[in-house]
């Protein structure tokens, strides 16, 4: 059930899958922040990986921005990852770190949702430019970021990658932001993924149940997304994440 709730909001907002699903596997299951975070990742790989394939057949993916986000981000997530390695992951400094960043960033990220609408009416703003404009060492350093926040809590390159590419980008359709952030997201969350099953906190257990659960709401959620206000889903979406952060943060 909780991945079927996860993957309706999924469908139909396009953001919110590690957002949701960590604190969900935290605040409802009591699974340990280091835990959550190291499921959730796999979870993500697999369901991204779907709408890469998607997007990937529509044509609707900037490649040379998912290899510049994957220059950065990579590296990042190594570097995270051999941290929490050192700090012993299922320890009480690791989880209460863990946890804290994640209440952050949970925070951030319902930020970055109320703040989308007017970034994307950014661009009538602005001169015409490339699609794919002259901002390697940016976005080579959004990905070093997104890296680290992705391996440590899981969250980030849904609403703050969007959104920061959106800043980055302003002249690129909104299609090919999603698709380019998705495309970036399997390689980094595969890596993250694979980093936290050698540090021992992956739940396969949970993981099984929670794809099984995902791919029929994501279903769901996509075909009902015309129907509902999109200002009333991003503001449901961007006080739950709020919510979370603060639950997350006092807890």
């Amino acid at each position: 059930m909780a991945g079927f709730v996860v993957g309706c909001v999924v469908g139909l907002t396009g953001v919110g899958g590690g957002a949701l699903m960590t604190p969900l596997l935290i605040l409802l299951f009591g699974v340990h922040p280091s835990r959550a975070i190291g499921t959730d990742l796999l979870f993500a790989a697999a369901t991204k990986s779907v709408g890469t394939i998607v997007h990937g057949l529509k044509h609707t993916i900037e490649w040379r921005i998912v290899a510049r986000l994957a220059t950065g981000s990579l590296p990042g997530a190594a570097l995270a990852l051999l941290g929490l390695g050192y700090l012993g992951v299922h320890g009480d400094a690791a989880n209460r770190l863990s946890a804290v960043i994640l209440g952050l960033v949970l925070i951030l990220a319902a930020t970055a949702l109320i703040v989308r609408p007017w970034i994307l009416r950014a661009p009538a703003l602005l001169p015409a430019e490339p699609a794919a404009g002259p901002r390697p060492g940016l976005t080579i350093g959004l990905g070093f970021a997104l890296g680290v926040l992705v391996s440590v809590t899981s969250v980030g390159s849904g609403a703050l990658g969007t959104v920061a590419l959106m800043l980055l980008y302003p002249r690129m359709a909104t299609s090919r932001i999603v698709g380019s952030d998705l495309a970036h997201a399997v390689p980094l969350t595969v890596l993250a993924g694979m980093g936290h099953w050698a540090l021992g906190t992956i739940s396969f257990n949970l993981l099984l149940p929670l794809l099984l659960g995902s791919i029929p709401g994501i279903i769901l959620g996509s075909v009902t997304a015309r129907y509902l206000p999109d200002a009333l889903l991003r503001i449901g979406l961007a006080a739950v994440l709020a919510v979370s952060g603060y639950l997350i943060l006092i807890g």
